[in-house]
């Protein structure tokens, strides 16, 4: 039987934190059994304002929000996030993830988009390289800094 859990490029950071915006429990549930599994830190928000509130607090490299949340959508969320110093890369989830979503949260500075319910291999692997994306750019930041 394949490995579900089929390893990213290399071995995952088991510091990685991740927020999930979503009113779901099913789909925070699936969620939290893979970053259990990574030993990432999943912190869980029903609403865009607690999303935002956890990525500052948490420091966070990596959200996941549902498209539509109580007082918002992803876009508030990514707007939101532009603000913080480190800013982490959005991953928007959805069961109807179409060519039209996907545009409009690459083209708007999204990250990517996860089709629902979560496949372990693919939430995996995007998130490992939402999070590599994010290193990446605080390193090239500070480097610039110290130039």
């Amino acid at each position: 039987m394949r490995d579900v859990f089929a390893k990213p490029p290399s071995p995952p950071d088991k510091g990685l934190a991740v927020v999930m915006a979503s009113p779901s429990a099913g789909e925070c549930r699936s969620l939290r059994s893979i970053c259990g599994y990574w030993k990432w830190r999943l912190h869980e928000a029903r609403s865009c304002q607690e999303a935002l509130l956890l990525a500052r607090k948490h420091h966070v490299p990596v959200v996941i929000s549902e498209p539509s949340l109580a007082d918002g959508d992803w876009r508030t969320i990514l707007d939101g996030l532009a603000e913080l110093p480190e800013q982490p890369r959005l991953i928007v989830s959805s069961r109807l993830a179409d060519h039209h979503l996907w545009a409009d949260v690459l083209s708007l500075g999204g990250y990517d988009v996860l089709i629902t319910p979560f496949d372990p291999t693919e939430v995996s692997r995007v998130v490992f390289l939402a999070w590599q994306s994010a290193i990446q750019e605080r390193d090239l930041k500070a480097a610039a800094n110290v130039a």
